[in-house]
């Protein structure tokens, strides 16, 4: 017998959002760039397969929905001719590598038939990206929006931490209409939300997000539960800040259930270990051709599974068995959920929203069956059987008017919820420098407002600069020891140049070919209007 649950009405709501963003790395005056492989390492286990993904479900005719967020710097990096073109060299490497393990491996079955299953792979990634998406991810990305399946939202203009720039509203103000105007130019039209970077919120951030015309972001639970008077009933609902911006809870338990290393899916025996990479593993003269600059890194042809996760002896991972896990870690979600929001609507009343908010890297570059595992919660849990119905933040705000108005608390989805991991001691020095350059942008543009020529030009690289020295990226990876060094000169490259135009704007004397450089170098925002910062 069907339950009342299973019926449309009475059913809970389940928003899956997925927030994409790497930090803009790009650097032409070399031929290969380490770091220039996080964005290849994702597009080729993260964004191609999603895209793959859902494509297959709007052709399978699965009433699915799921949000994004696509960060300006992500999006800017998949526009980039000289990236994409280096990610096809990367691909083909990543083919010939995969053949030469076939035949290194042709005495041992086990590590063979792992090497021809990467071979398929990488073959089936290349023939998407070049023959089916023409290079263009922002298309294909395009095309899944307009199917109204899925729904994507913005993200502020280089990824900042916004509560530690509120010292500096205009700055703040540049991040969130840079993001709009950005959206709007890529995906011809207006974003309708917002994916706060780091989920980073400070009650003065409000009046800002209104002004850039955002009708929805999310927020770490605690930012709605830390309120006066205080409502459990707001985390599985939507509110209202004092402008009138819808907010949306990030659900704990779920976010557990997926992320956790400890407690979550992705730490199961079965599933691929993600740091035994042959790039690492194997003798340094044979794996050396396809290590960007000779540095030992991650090739993404790995052999074992987790096995024992407090042991570094592992066994060699079992492609079919981990997609086995993987579909039934999707059933186990969906059969939670389902508890979950029948245990929460007998208890508050409602129909329930669960939000499950994630980092959209997890799903392939760090949990390699992630996909798999989404794709089956899609298939499985958009039956008619189950207890909820999956939903986008713009359906759930016009099926559910919201009448409850609450001033969210600070709070972000760091370490400890609030700023310690953007603030601490080993990157809180970076601010001085932050706020300083900030209020010579303010200064320069208000001197400059009919600037022409040249000095535009510079005044509009002096603002790319700004902004990529703004992003959360740095000051987070400062606390980790392997990229603490690489982050610090990416924060003080884009402080200097900052600091070298603004003494060039001053005095009059630009250097044209310092210019040009670094307009060719950091060239994210073509159209970017120095203006923006004038008031």
């Amino acid at each position: 017998m069907q339950s009342a649950l299973s019926t449309h009405i009475d059913k809970g709501y389940l928003m899956i959002m997925l927030h994409a963003h790497l930090p803009y790395i790009r650097y032409p005056e070399h031929e290969n760039f380490l770091e220039e492989n996080w964005l290849y390492e994702s597009m080729t286990e993260t964004y191609i397969p999603l895209i793959n993904i859902f494509e297959d479900l709007l052709d399978d005719g699965v009433d699915f929905r799921i949000s994004l967020s696509l960060s300006p710097p992500l999006i800017e990096m998949f526009n980039d001719d000289l990236l994409m073109n280096r990610y096809q060299r990367y691909l083909h490497k990543l083919i010939e590598l995969s053949e030469k393990e076939i035949r290194r491996n042709r005495k041992d079955i086990r590590f063979r038939d792992l090497a021809k299953m990467y071979h398929r792979r990488f073959l089936k990634i290349r023939h998407l990206f070049e023959n089916v998406y023409r290079r263009d991810l922002i298309a294909a990305f395009r095309g899944l929006m307009e199917s109204g399946r899925v729904e994507i939202a913005a993200s502020s203009a280089t990824h900042a931490y916004l509560p530690a720039l509120m010292s500096e509203p205009t700055s703040v103000k540049a991040q969130l209409q840079l993001a709009v105007a950005h959206f709007k130019k890529i995906f011809a039209t207006r974003p309708s939300g917002i994916w706060l970077p780091e989920c980073g919120f400070s009650s003065e951030m409000d009046r800002l997000l209104k002004g850039a015309g955002l009708g929805y972001f999310f927020l770490e639970s605690h930012g709605v539960l830390n309120t006066i008077p205080k409502s459990r009933k707001n985390m599985y609902t939507s509110v209202k800040t004092p402008s009138g911006i819808t907010v949306f809870a990030r659900d704990s338990s779920s976010s557990r259930q997926v992320w956790s290393a400890q407690e979550g899916y992705p730490g199961d025996p079965a599933y691929r270990d993600f740091y035994r990479d042959i790039g690492f593993d194997l003798d340094y003269d044979y794996i050396k051709p396809y290590l960007p600059g000779g540095i030992r890194t991650f090739t993404g042809i790995k052999y074992f599974r987790i096995t024992n996760s407090s042991s570094d002896r592992k066994k060699p991972y079992n492609r079919e068995k981990a997609l086995q896990k993987a579909e039934f870690h999707a059933v186990n979600f969906i059969k939670s959920r389902e508890r979950q929001i029948r245990s929460l609507k007998k208890r508050l009343k409602i129909s329930p929203l669960i939000t499950a908010a994630f980092d959209a890297e997890l799903f392939g570059h760090w949990w390699f069956e992630g996909p798999e595992w989404l794709n089956h919660l899609l298939r499985k849990g958009s039956g008619k059987g189950t207890a909820f119905r999956f939903i986008t933040p713009s359906e759930f705000i016009a099926e559910n008017p919201v009448t409850e108005i609450l001033n969210p608390s600070l709070s972000s989805w760091g370490m400890n919820g609030y700023s310690a991991t953007w603030i601490d001691p080993s990157n809180s020095w970076v601010y001085k420098h932050m706020h300083r350059a900030a209020k010579r942008m303010e200064e320069l543009s208000r001197k400059n407002i009919k600037a022409r020529g040249l000095a535009k030009r510079a005044l509009n690289q002096a603002a790319r600069e700004l902004l990529l020295a703004q992003a959360s990226d740095w000051a987070f990876m400062m606390q980790k020891e392997k990229a603490s060094a690489f982050a610090k000169k990416k924060f003080s490259e884009h402080i200097t140049n900052f600091t070298t135009l603004y003494k060039e704007i001053t005095s009059g004397r630009i250097c044209r070919k310092h210019l040009a450089f670094l307009e060719d170098k950091d060239n994210i925002f073509a159209d970017i209007d120095f203006t923006i910062y004038a008031g």
